[in-house]
């Protein structure tokens, strides 16, 4: 026992280094408390090592330890990051990694293709939406998840990946050698022109990596030279990213000088105030920002940002509220410790942060209704303009919008499908990709016909999922908007599936129907007065 008494204890001795070196002198000066308790801890560490029912190795007392007392700081986002973790931290803040660059997705049990992304290996050799991949050098990926085709396809810069797929259409499989790159994850989803002079940037469920402000610019230029006049941001699902990213978009829209974000916190360069440098370039372009309880972090910057200067109408339901600032520490080559070390606030002295419980409760549901109004009439602020803004957590919107919610019929039809959803989406994906391969849809604005939806009902049956005709005929229309989506993206591509769906999206055309009102920015926040 005196070795593994020797073993714990330098764990302990650096668990106490994690939580402050400083504690156990400061605990020296007071008596010792703090060295009584490392001592302590020390103590049941090597019993446990020693004489627990089942072994468990110093590794594993180690993370324990570690995962454990930072669990009771009761922050989700303070983590003991090993080196897998890591990885997927610095993919989501600069959007690079080494890969050969595709969108992918499990659908009828094999690894599918759900778009190749722009400038990358897998588009310049011609890999297409809808193929898939059935093997990964020389292994079947059959039944294999979408994190272990992830973890095969991605890789050094420069190395070598083999890939057999199989394409709608073609009867022999194909044969790819892909060297894979440096793979830049854009920002910025899609962009388009809307009704006629309004243009749409969407940032969609992706993150606020290290290019988002130059990516946003130059879409604005490029929309505005098409004719648009005024701007909708879609900051819907994005769970934020990299803080100097959010002043910079911010920036873009901004007089210079004015406050962007104020961060607050005890440690050395903790609380600082970030203002706009540049100054704004299209002063006169109304804009319109789309929130909703996916919206986090960085988003919520730029958001609340352009809220308080009365800069932007900020449309949908009220954001996430992560409000805190992280700070990486390294703590040897492989491992970090990503610790919270302040809060932000908006410009106005709003605090972005919703309280835990609040959090924990909604978990930025988009059907959680957002507080109303008078729940939080206490926590009131005010623009430059004087407009009254409500604080406790996240950005309220100027105006509300709801998402179009299912019907009855249609929820119906959803708990009858039950276990069986996953059949459901092989079903639309199988029969998109034969339509593909048959060539019969030749039109984006085609007509998903009943003899199409009967088609889906029969293969759904013969894979066992039982469900009967008066509900699937009562969420008819739910079944060919979804199919539509599906039948878009297979056969024309991405670009056409996300103009499918913001036809359909009720936040972004009511932001259209306001934009089109709205002559000046001014106009704008005034039509959310009425």
């Amino acid at each position: 026992m005196k070795r593994q008494r020797i073993l714990v204890t330098l764990l302990v001795a650096f668990v106490a280094f994690l939580s402050g070196g400083w504690l156990l002198q400061r605990g020296s000066q007071r008596g010792g408390s703090v060295y009584q308790q490392a001592r302590l801890l020390d103590d049941i560490l090597a019993y446990v090592s020693e004489y627990y029912v089942d072994s468990l190795g110093t590794g594993k007392l180690y993370n324990l330890a570690i995962d454990g007392f930072l669990a009771e700081l009761n922050d989700p986002y303070t983590n003991y990051l090993r080196e897998d973790d890591y990885r997927d931290l610095e993919l989501n803040t600069t959007g690079n990694y080494g890969g050969v660059g595709m969108q992918i997705d499990v659908r009828d049990n094999w690894i599918t293709v759900i778009a190749p992304i722009m400038g990358t290996p897998a588009e310049s050799l011609g890999i297409a939406t809808g193929d898939r991949i059935v093997g990964i050098d020389g292994l079947s990926t059959r039944a294999w998840n979408s994190d272990r085709a992830v973890r095969a396809l991605r890789g050094p810069p420069g190395s070598l990946v083999k890939l057999t797929i199989m394409r709608p259409g073609v009867s022999d499989s194909l044969r790819f050698d892909v060297t894979r790159a440096r793979i830049h994850v854009r920002s910025v989803q899609y962009s388009s022109m809307l009704g006629g002079d309004v243009g749409y940037i969407s940032l969609v469920n992706s993150s606020i990596a290290e290019q988002t402000s130059r990516e946003i610019a130059d879409e604005v230029v490029k929309l505005r030279a098409q004719g648009a006049r005024a701007m909708i941001m879609d900051l819907r699902g994005n769970p934020g990213g990299v803080l100097d990213q959010g002043v910079a978009v911010s920036d873009l829209f901004l007089d210079r000088g004015a406050v962007v974000v104020e961060t607050r916190g005890r440690a050395p360069g903790a609380s600082q105030t970030y203002r706009a440098r540049a100054g704004q370039q299209w002063p006169d372009m109304p804009l319109v920002v789309l929130v909703d309880g996916g919206t986090a972090s960085a988003s919520e910057i730029i958001a609340g940002a352009l809220q308080d200067h009365d800069r932007a109408l900020v449309l949908g339901t009220t954001s996430f509220g992560k409000g805190l600032v992280q700070t990486v520490y390294p703590l040897n080559g492989r491992e970090f410790l990503k610790m919270t070390t302040g809060r932000w606030y908006t410009p106005s002295g709003r605090t972005i942060q919703r309280p835990m419980a609040s959090v924990a409760v909604t978990g930025g549901d988009e059907e959680a209704p957002p507080a109303d109004t008078t729940a939080d009439s206490t926590h009131v602020f005010r623009t430059d303009a004087g407009r009254v803004v409500l604080g406790g957590g996240g950005i309220r919107p100027d105006v509300i919008v709801r998402q179009d919610t299912l019907t009855d019929a249609e929820k119906a039809f959803v708990r009858e499908l039950g276990s069986g959803i996953p059949a459901y989406r092989d079903v639309l994906t199988s029969y998109a990709l034969e339509l593909k391969g048959g060539g019969s849809v030749t039109n984006p604005g085609f007509t998903v016909t009943p003899a199409m939806r009967a088609e889906l009902l029969k293969r759904l049956r013969a894979r066992g999922v039982k469900l009967s005709a008066a509900t699937w005929d009562a969420a008819g229309e739910l079944v060919a908007q979804q199919f539509r989506y599906e039948v878009t993206r297979f056969v024309f591509g991405r670009p056409a599936e996300f103009q499918s769906r913001t036809a359909d999206d009720a936040q972004v055309q009511h932001a259209v129907e306001m934009l089109k009102r709205a002559r000046t920015p001014q106009d704008l926040l005034a039509l959310a007065r009425q």
